[in-house]
């Protein structure tokens, strides 16, 4: 049988799996079982294809009906146009947090810094930023010896071994460094609406990666706590959170010293990501406690009141830490 049937029986297998994306997925599955790119095969659709190489596809194909990912089938995602190595210990790189690449390669552009990524997995962001920041070199953390192994190997791929260090450990094993950057993707998601997710994201991706406690924030606020004794001084805090976590988010950056100061949609809108600038505490004046950025001005005026009266609650707060000091 030739590859154009071959493809067209196994998207039909794929659409009967109520696979939205059959076709493409048949035609890269058929790709890799070829081991060619998409570009070549589809160049060549009448190619005879023999029985090793159609039960290869047909393995293939069995895999993705399952929900699998295509990302772990292919053990490679692409991430700011660079493939990366990837496997079912770590996440999968998504297209949002190339957001947060993007604006960390706007914001620091031409400058050195010392960067941490903590929870490296892949090692897609801090790579990628490094890929963009010729003179930074940075740490990457990770508790999973399997996250450290890929990423290190993703390093070698793309020639950035000379300029990051892959350690596993924890964050609390960090002591005395300061840094001029720190990123993290965090685990966001509440731990009830696991259950929730998609097939593939719930039974293929690491729990590990996704369970952000019961408030969805108990590695960001671990985070945020441990970034204010190894961050320099008007050093930045990144951040990637959930869908409607930007509120409560803001409220823990500005009681621990950090003004918000840009903010990154994704594309349906939504805050991705947080940039943060850590202050003495003798710069923390009223008007900075409320300063957000013009990124938001377009949320609504009833939105930003809103946004307001939190702080308000948090200035309160600070004063009174103040006085007693």
């Amino acid at each position: 049988m030739d590859a154009f049937k071959l493809i067209i029986n196994g998207s039909k297998r794929l659409k009967n799996n109520n696979i939205s994306s059959h076709q493409l997925d048949s035609e890269i599955l058929m790709s890799k079982a070829l081991s060619v790119t998409r570009e070549k095969l589809l160049t060549n659709l009448e190619k005879n294809i023999d029985n090793d190489i159609a039960k290869k596809f047909d393995d293939l194909i069995y895999r993705r009906s399952k929900r699998e990912p295509i990302a772990q089938i292919l053990e490679k995602k692409e991430f700011w146009s660079k493939d990366f190595l990837i496997n079912d210990k770590i996440l999968i790189p998504r297209p949002e947090t190339e957001l947060l690449v993007e604006k960390l390669s706007q914001v620091f552009k031409n400058k050195k810094l010392f960067i941490l990524d903590i929870g490296t997995g892949s090692g897609c962001i801090i790579l990628s930023i490094l890929s963009e920041l010729f003179y930074s070199n940075g740490i990457a953390l990770d508790i999973s010896p399997h996250a450290i192994k890929l990423a290190q190997a993703n390093a070698n791929m793309h020639k950035l071994t000379s300029k990051v260090k892959f350690l596993r450990r924890s964050l609390d094993s960090i002591h005395g460094k300061k840094f001029d950057l720190i990123v993290s993707n965090p685990p966001y998601i509440i731990t009830k609406d696991i259950k929730n997710l998609a097939v593939d994201i719930k039974t293929y991706e690491p729990k590990l990666a996704l369970d952000g406690g019961n408030d969805g924030l108990d590695v960001i606020k671990k985070v945020i706590y441990k970034s204010k004794s190894i961050l320099k001084i008007k050093g930045m805090l990144a951040l990637e959170i959930g869908n409607e976590q930007f509120k409560k988010v803001s409220i823990i950056l500005k009681r621990n010293n950090f003004r918000v100061k840009h903010l990154v949609k994704d594309y349906r809108q939504n805050i991705r990501c947080i940039l943060s600038v850590l202050e003495k505490w003798e710069n923390l004046s009223f008007s900075s406690w409320i300063i957000i950025e013009e990124e938001i001005s377009d949320l609504g005026h009833k939105k930003v009141t809103s946004e307001e009266g939190m702080v308000r609650s948090a200035q309160t707060e600070v004063v009174a830490s103040i006085m007693e000091i």
